[in-house]
């Protein structure tokens, strides 16, 4: 393997900024299946919330696929105006009592996934980090007019002990951040990750409910102090703006009904919910279908 460390350049201010710290390192990537934009969303509110700056820019040419991912240009008449490149970044982010963490973001790697690995895992490792926290979304068989379901998954498994709806052993597609948190359960970090049921007839859109539900469960498992802010707000407008079109649409009015009746009896009985491979499969595969409609590729559409 060539040497990680050539995977990146560093701010050596902000990184003596971080001497004594021990962060938490949040890590939110887009390219693999993120029903409601879950992760993309929660990149965008810290960013957007909290103080944040860069500690690390990755060499993205040599980890992205530009043939299968291509980054958005604006074409103005006569001349091009403007260019939408890719950046695989790690900032240093103060929450909202000041306590400083890590937040990775970016398109998720196309190539040389354990090299990436490495240079991430190195540099947390070189800077105390002790615990990994990611978050997304999957398109599931529920309904928008009922709580956010949220399954977790940890290296250590006795931290995940309230899980709404299980699965069985399956073999699935893998994601840089599965395998992330995976390398990092091997070294001897903690990994922990929240995934939201996302109504699948809202999968390909932007769900903030789902990102909101999530967020919680970031701030329980790392401490972190961020406040929903505009989530909260985007949440009920969102709701309020289904319920208006569920009300006026023939057709999603009555599904949503069958999914509450299903919701609402599995609730009552205590049991859970246990999708088979296919089913899992099928649904994921129908969730990239419908993004490889909207675009080149399932992050076309920006």
């Amino acid at each position: 393997m060539l040497d990680p460390r050539q995977l990146y350049t560093i701010d050596p201010g902000v990184r003596a900024s971080l001497a004594g710290e021990r962060p938490v390192l949040v890590h939110l990537l887009e390219g693999y299946v993120d029903a409601g934009q879950v992760a993309r969303q929660l990149a965008g509110h810290l960013r957007d919330s909290l103080e944040s700056v860069v500690l690390a820019d990755f060499d993205h040419d040599q980890l992205h696929d530009y043939r299968s991912r291509r980054p958005p240009m604006v074409f103005d008449t006569n001349t091009w105006v403007s260019l939408e490149d890719y950046a695989l970044q790690l900032f240093k982010v103060k929450d909202a009592s000041g306590r400083v963490f890590l937040l990775l973001t970016g398109p998720e790697p196309d190539t040389q996934w354990n090299r990436a690995c490495a240079a991430i895992l190195d540099l947390a490792g070189e800077l105390g980090v002790e615990q990994v926290v990611t978050g997304q979304g999957v398109p599931m068989g529920v309904p928008h007019t009922r709580p956010v379901l949220v399954t977790s998954h940890a290296t250590d498994p006795e931290l995940v002990t309230d899980n709404p709806v299980w699965i069985d052993r399956v073999t699935v597609p893998g994601s840089f951040a599965g395998m992330l948190e995976f390398r990092a359960g091997q070294r001897g970090i903690l990994g922990r990750g929240f995934v939201a049921h996302v109504p699948h007839y809202l999968a390909p859109g932007t769900y903030a409910p789902a990102a909101l539900a999530v967020l919680e469960r970031l701030r329980d498992a790392s401490g972190l102090d961020v406040p929903p802010g505009e989530l909260a707000s985007l949440s009920l407008q969102t709701l309020t703006q289904l319920e208006a079109e569920v009300a006026g649409d023939n057709e999603l009015g009555p599904l949503v009904e069958q999914l509450e009746r299903q919701y609402d009896e599995l609730e009552a009985s205590g049991r859970a919910s246990v999708p088979t491979p296919d089913e899992i499969g099928a649904a994921v595969e129908r969730f990239l279908a419908q993004q490889d409609d909207e675009g080149e590729g399932p992050d076309a559409a920006r």
